[in-house]
């Protein structure tokens, strides 16, 4: 009997030694994150902001270009109709209720009607380099996120690890062991959130320029539709 009641304060310490190493190893995200000290915590905070930044950015390309998607079938037939009987007022009308690069590219168009064809082509060229810019408008800055973010959280790792290594050296390695790992596996967050912040960057930047090159495409169709339109015969 004897041996059984000392076995169980026994266990009941391990238990209870168990329960506190479980509770030390617990570590919420939030100080996950903003416990690698200073420069740790103003990189992630910079991440974040580039991956607001990012965020923000995608959205509104995405919707601008899809409105600039968005055009009447019958917009070509309707031009056409306009210009074999003669009505360049009626095709203008038409074009500024159309608000689209296909229709802001074939307004230009006609407005040039009585040049020669070289010269028609060129102008909407040049206008279609200018509505693909604005398609384009800070999508760069998507490339430049996709880049800078993972470098940067590479670049707060390292400066945990100097600092981790720092301690260490000054405590002439009598440093604890569960401190350093602590210091490193803080510091790994860093780059952690760097990938994520370039990963999201790098698809969101990719996706806008599949969808800017349908725009595209419809606009070089719209030109030669116009263009073929100009050379038929009266």
């Amino acid at each position: 009997m004897s041996f059984i009641f000392q076995q169980e304060p026994v266990a009941q310490a391990a238990d209870t030694l168990g329960q506190i190493a479980r509770e030390e190893k617990t570590l919420s995200l939030f100080d996950l994150l903003f416990s690698g000290g200073l420069a740790g915590t103003i990189i992630i905070i910079i991440l974040f902001v580039l991956m607001f930044i990012a965020v923000y950015i995608y959205f509104e390309r995405l919707f601008a270009i899809k409105a600039a998607t968005k055009t009447d079938k019958n917009f070509m037939l309707q031009i056409r109709d306009n210009m074999a009987s003669g009505n360049i007022e009626g095709a203008k009308i038409r074009c500024a209720q159309e608000n689209s690069p296909v229709a802001r590219l074939t307004a230009k168009g006609i407005s040039r009607i009585g040049n020669p064809l070289e010269d028609i082509n060129t102008t909407i060229e040049n206008a279609g380099r200018l509505e693909v810019y604005k398609l384009e408008k800070n999508t760069s800055v998507l490339a430049t996120i996709a880049g800078a973010g993972p470098m940067l959280g590479f670049l707060g790792t390292v400066i945990g690890m100097v600092i981790a290594f720092h301690q260490l050296a000054t405590s002439g390695g009598q440093a604890e062991m569960g401190l350093l790992a602590e210091g490193i596996y803080t510091a790994m967050t860093t780059t952690v959130v760097g990938l994520i912040v370039g990963i999201v960057a790098y698809i969101a930047y990719n996706h806008l320029v599949v969808k800017t090159d349908k725009v595209v495409h419809q606009m070089e169709a719209t030109a030669v539709d116009f263009l073929d339109l100009l050379n038929e015969p009266a």
